[in-house]
């Protein structure tokens, strides 16, 4: 009703101006789980033509949010109802702060009319959310609702992207105030554009140092695919014979077999490299707060945030800004010369191909393993066996997500999804969601660890639902192998199982229930044909793939947690 007075000039609703507002930025789908708080906005949503995907979970709607931005560049959205509707959430938010993915969470709260009088699910839920986003404000009237949405995408984008969160009183949602009075910012003008060149004279300096660089060597994370700079990365690695690591969302970067992507000789470069420059990745526990680089060569990082250049560990030139912008500047910088160094780097290329296929053959015969129960190494290495250039990995898990890490290369950019830096298990489901659908035209493919899977795995109904198939792989050794091994490492063998051993749940079965495809694997020979059943089903589907719990990947054994 509101949005027919709105036509005739009239009033307009709470949730129809977030409707408006999120229509404004180019929101076509929210991920929500209804409460009273919030239905206004999906009445908004019905009026607009925006998609409403209601979950199980709200966990499950912020990390679906998480991973519609990922995939599609655009900001995510999820509506969640107040108290523990929103408190759901929080994990997710968290997530998306430290993997820099920019969403919008709305949280509903009591009337401000009732405000400290105790109403229903009522929270602080600002002084909750504010440390983990990069905004977060309660819409203190109708009039503002839109404002304040807009303002929030507006943060949201500030610097390195995150979340954002607003909470929205009942009575403030609900309520209708006349359209002229409302202010509905206009999509495309009420944020600038991020892209932040990098300074000339860094340029020049960078470009200096590359062309110099006998041993050069760059890792491209997760800014490159968030600033999509893709093709600039790939043109400079081509032209200046730069052998380049992945990370992340970066990885897939380079398509595997190209010349210039190396995966598996990374410490070996890091040790013997004379410059290396990391591109959108902090010195953080992955780099081993930067103590992973030789001392003796020089450094560079680019990033987006000039809070995280140089932090942990010095640097000889930092460059803040678009990963996109400054590398084609970089290029740029050392087009027409009349020696750019490429040539004299052929020798270095070579000796690090020499220590990637060592590093292979040593792993070969783990890849191929027959045993029973499944080695993790063979699981993965099927699993990479059967990706397409469509297809979209999502790894969901522990000890068996590192495994895969080492192994399994996505074709092309922006094909593969993990949680980040926070480590959240049960990501996976809820980015499936959102991966398939904001690209139904490509294959998603998910290994999940059974801990991880148990904590959001219900919305495989919703995948069923929505009519999103996807093929998902539980990589089964009944118990929370990663910490696991931490525990026996450190108290013993006799009191290894304490706290982290699972059911040996049959999870093809659970699949089935859903209305999903689902199969038991116990022999290698069967991944294979399982996981082209399950592509063929057209459907949700799960194969259950049982592995050894008696081997570790060596990212495990490596974690300076448990030493």
């Amino acid at each position: 009703m509101a949005e027919r007075d709105n036509a005739s000039g009239g009033t307009i609703s709470g949730g129809h101006l977030v409707a408006k507002a999120l229509k404004a930025e180019g929101i076509d789908v929210i991920f929500t789980l209804c409460g009273g708080h919030i239905i206004d906005i999906y009445d908004g949503c019905v009026d607009e033509g925006i998609d409403v995907i209601d979950v199980r979970h709200e966990q499950v709607a912020a990390h679906a949010a998480d991973g519609y931005a990922r995939i599609t560049g655009k900001p995510g959205c999820a509506v969640v109802t107040a108290g523990p509707g929103t408190t759901d959430a929080v994990t997710g938010i968290a997530n998306a702060y430290r993997a820099e993915s920019p969403m919008l969470v709305i949280g509903g709260q009591g009337a401000l009319s009732q405000h400290k009088m105790g109403s229903l699910q009522d929270l602080p839920h600002v002084d909750m959310i504010a440390p983990i986003s990069k905004f977060a404000a309660t819409v203190p009237h109708t009039e503002r609702v839109a404002d304040l949405v807009s303002m929030a995408f507006r943060e949201a984008h500030n610097g390195a992207p995150g979340p954002a969160f607003l909470e929205i009183p009942r009575d403030i949602l609900d309520a209708s105030v006349p359209v002229e009075k409302a202010r509905i910012p206009k999509a495309g003008q009420y944020r600038a554009s991020t892209r932040q060149a990098g300074n000339p004279e860094d340029i020049e300096r960078l470009a200096d140092l590359l062309v110099r660089s006998e041993k050069p060597s760059i890792l491209l994370g997760n800014q490159v695919w968030t600033t999509r700079a893709t093709d600039s990365a790939i043109e400079l690695v081509r032209a200046l014979n730069v052998p380049a690591y992945m990370n992340g969302a970066g990885r897939g970067t380079l398509p595997p077999g190209d010349p210039h992507h190396f995966q598996l000789s990374r410490r070996y470069a890091f040790n013997n490299s004379d410059l290396i420059i990391i591109v959108g990745t902090p010195f953080d526990f992955r780099m081993g707060y930067g103590k992973r680089l030789s001392p003796d060569a020089t450094v560079v990082q680019i990033d987006l945030n000039y809070a995280t250049v140089g932090k942990n560990r010095d640097i000889d030139l930092g460059i803040v800004g678009d990963a996109d912008l400054i590398l084609s500047q970089v290029l740029q910088a050392t087009t027409g010369r009349s020696d750019n160094g490429a040539q004299g780097r052929k020798a270095w290329l070579e000796e690090l191909r020499a220590e990637e296929a060592k590093a292979y053959e040593k792993r070969l015969p783990l890849m191929r393993s027959d045993a029973q129960p499944i080695h993790p190494y063979r699981l993965v290495s099927e699993i990479n066996d059967f990706l397409t250039e469509d297809s979209i990995y999502i790894g969901d898990g522990g000890d068996v997500v590192t495994f895969s890490g080492q192994v399994v290369q996505p074709k092309s950019p922006g094909h593969w999804m993990d949680p980040g830096p926070l480590g959240t298990l049960g990501v996976g489901m809820p980015f499936v969601l959102a991966a398939k659908y904001a690209r139904p035209d490509k294959e998603v493919v998910a290994l999940f660890g059974d801990g991880a899977f148990s904590l959001t795995g219900w919305d495989f109904e919703t995948a069923v639902r929505f009519n999103l198939p996807f093929v998902g792989i539980v990589g089964n050794n009944s118990s929370m192998n990663q910490i696991r091994y931490g525990q026996i490492a450190k108290y013993g063998a006799d009191r290894g199982n304490i706290g982290n051993t699972l059911g040996d749940v049959r999870y093809s079965e659970f699949a089935k229930m859903l209305g999903g495809y689902g199969e038991e694997v116990r022999d290698p020979a069967d991944i294979g044909p399982a996981l082209q059943r399950a592509r063929e089903s057209g459907k949700p589907s799960l194969i259950n793939v049982w592995i050894d719990p008696e081997v570790y990947a060596p990212g495990t054994m490596n974690q300076t947690m448990y030493k």
